[in-house]
């Protein structure tokens, strides 16, 4: 990680300063309805640092999560500037974005999005098929990935198999075999129960203990209290950003652990009744 460094004008001396992650400025997005335009951001401004853990918040048409899709390369802005580990990428064309997506930005649903037909290695590996990664290397990357969510005994079951916490595991372990420099989870417990929402949020924490940059979307507070930093948003602005960010770099990112050891498996998640909660 790289970090700038700044002089204190009181004494001279100098102190480290983590970059920023994600540095958004001004930034819009408007949606057209025939001739009705309706702006679902209005001139946002915010700045994550590395290795910080953010949870965005507010009612269903608040502009968070076309905030979340424009931050993971989804969608362009009308307007404004963004900038992804110092990269402008807001003018970025469509073949540009997915390798920026593929290469730096780790994805998680609400929905699982796993292939039904495949197992639970197999989707892992997905992502890095369009690599130039070898098979041996892929399937190498996977089954780490899988073991950082506890689940490497579970690499041959397909997702009927597995209850709805681990086929989010799974899906957690897919968007980390990529080494992204960022991990945006939109309602990632949406469809799960208390006990097994609190275990996907204690693996996100461990992940961003590591170094890894977090953005998590909810609107459930219980779970937006695990983030080190709150961001609000109503009417397409950002209306109120609390909470002091903690985190000390003693490890190195994420990027560079996952050969290191299994965050999970060490953890030793205990087997749950982990029921999928419709809605």
């Amino acid at each position: 990680m790289q970090y700038d460094e700044q002089s204190n004008g009181l004494n001279g001396k100098r102190h480290r300063v983590r970059p920023a992650a994600i540095r958004v400025e001004q930034l819009t997005k408007n949606y057209y309805l025939g001739r009705t335009v309706v702006p679902a951001l209005r001139g946002v401004n915010l700045e994550v640092k590395q290795g910080e853990f953010v949870a965005l918040m507010g009612p269903s048409g608040s502009g968070k999560s076309t905030f979340m899709n424009l931050l993971g390369c989804l969608d362009r802005p009308t307007s404004g500037s963004y900038l992804l580990d110092g990269v402008p990428v807001s003018k970025m064309n469509s073949n540009q974005l997915a390798d920026i997506r593929n290469q730096k930005i780790g994805f998680v649903f609400q929905s699982f999005n796993l292939l039904s037909w495949m197992t639970a290695l197999e989707n892992v590996e997905l992502p890095l098929v369009y690599s130039s990664a070898s098979r041996a290397e892929r399937l190498r990357r996977a089954q780490q990935a899988l073991s950082v969510v506890g689940l490497k005994s579970r690499a041959r079951h397909r997702p009927a198999e597995l209850s709805g916490g681990q086929q989010q595991r799974v899906a957690i372990a897919r968007a980390l075999v990529t080494s992204p420099s960022l991990f945006l989870a939109d309602e990632p417990t949406g469809n799960l129960d208390s006990q097994t929402s609190t275990q996907i949020i204690a693996i996100l924490q461990e992940l961003n203990a590591r170094g890894l940059t977090v953005v998590l979307v909810t609107h459930e507070s219980d779970i937006a209290s695990f983030a080190h930093r709150q961001v609000k948003f109503r009417d397409g602005r950002i209306v109120d950003d609390t909470g002091i960010m903690h985190w000390t770099p003693t490890t190195p990112p994420m990027a560079h652990q996952l050969n290191a050891g299994a965050v999970a498996e060490r953890r030793s998640l205990a087997p749950t009744d982990e029921k999928q909660v419709t809605s």
